[in-house]
């Protein structure tokens, strides 16, 4: 694949996610002032954080499951987009993002350990890149492409491996990762803004679209398999 195409995927994962990656940015904002500025909306804050601060990441795992996992796929289901495997497809969802949600409790503790609890430009602008920069560009993104290719692959390991070259990583490493950047930049200042008991809520509102971008965007556009 030339450098041209990896400019137009690029090009293409800019165009098709900017207007829905501002209108969730907006969400996300307006969830954030809410909790600061809206007394009336601190018993749903409450409730979540609770269930957070009892389960611990029993409920990172669970929640995320649910929000990256089973809600987008029902979506996607009931859209048309599941061409194949429907229970397989459900079960990698879940699992996947179950998984995810372990590992992103994980991540936010320890970025406390690293960083600290405070809210400071400072402190927030550290999180804020050792996640994209680092977790995200290194560990996460890969594994989600990699993840979302062997899907795509209908399951098939041996398909998958045989497909591994520069394709992809020309084609869907670089479109999940600019997506990523589009959606959490600014989500992620905002998690990090908000008490630890609340990271993983808010995480996983941002999360259920950002699943169903993913989605779409590892699907092939020149084959135009889902």
């Amino acid at each position: 694949m030339s450098q041209s195409q990896l400019v137009l995927n690029i090009q293409r994962a800019l165009k098709l996610n900017f207007v829905p990656a501002v209108c969730l940015q907006v969400i996300a904002l307006g969830i954030g002032l809410s909790f600061f500025y809206w007394p009336a909306s601190q018993p749903v804050f409450n409730f979540f954080a609770e269930l957070k601060a009892q389960y611990g990441v029993g409920y990172a795992i669970a929640s995320t499951a649910l929000f990256g996992g089973l809600l987008p796929y029902l979506y996607l289901l009931l859209s048309g987009q599941v061409h194949f495997k429907p229970l397989r497809q459900l079960l990698f969802y879940c699992v996947l993002w179950a998984a995810m949600g372990w590992l992103v409790d994980e991540f936010y503790s320890l970025q406390i350990t690293l960083f600290g609890s405070d809210t400071d430009v400072t402190t927030l602008i550290k999180k804020m890149a050792f996640d994209q920069f680092v977790f995200s560009a290194l560990l996460t993104c890969p594994l989600l492409t990699l993840c979302y290719h062997y899907k795509d692959a209908q399951f098939n390991l041996k398909s998958t491996i045989m497909s591994l070259d520069k394709r992809l990583f020309l084609l869907y490493l670089p479109t999940t990762i600019i997506t990523n950047w589009l959606v959490w930049i600014p989500s992620v200042l905002l998690i990090y803004l908000m008490p630890p008991m609340l990271q993983i809520p808010l995480f996983n509102l941002v999360l259920c679209f950002f699943v169903l971008v993913l989605a779409i965007l590892n699907t092939d556009p020149l084959n135009g398999q889902a």
